[in-house]
């Protein structure tokens, strides 16, 4: 089971949280699933380290760097041809917003990603029998860069 979820608060300026988390249904979920899981995951946090590594050294990034990383990642495992989207789009007061995307995919996105920023990680990997999507928000500030919320590190049992 694959959850995507977004939301706001009711008032005036509020910016979206966007997260996906995933999960089996009345069963351990199946080796090949953690197999899938564990690239999904290494490729996110690779991806957050790589914002994370660029902001800390004050070294500008651009979103297609993100992307380029993190599909690099599930492309060396052999899952390039089933990550089918973007790593990831810009995050405020509209849910897709008007910020820096990572992607490499769709477009190269050259446009920097800038302090007091927030956009999502998440790789996918889209198999016949199951799919794989783990999604963080990512907020930028001046020298640093955080996930804003829990980080899923294992597959849930539902």
């Amino acid at each position: 089971m694959l959850l995507d979820i977004w939301g706001k608060k009711n008032k005036p300026g509020a910016v979206y949280y966007d997260i996906t988390w995933v999960g089996t249904v009345g069963k351990s979920p199946s080796t090949r699933q953690q197999e899938i899981f564990k690239i999904v995951r290494d490729a996110r946090d690779l991806g957050v380290k790589t914002v994370q590594d660029a902001v800390t050294a004050g070294k500008p990034i651009a979103g297609w760097e993100v992307d380029h990383a993190v599909r690099g990642h599930i492309q060396k495992a052999s899952y390039g041809d089933k990550f089918i989207h973007r790593t990831g789009h810009s995050i405020g007061t509209e849910v897709h917003s008007n910020g820096a995307n990572m992607d490499d995919l769709e477009i190269h996105d050259e446009r920097r990603i800038l302090p007091n920023t927030c956009f999502s990680i998440e790789p996918g990997i889209y198999l016949p029998e199951f799919g794989v999507r783990l999604e963080v928000d990512v907020l930028v500030r001046t020298a640093t860069a955080e996930v804003t919320g829990r980080i899923q590190t294992e597959i849930v049992t539902i």
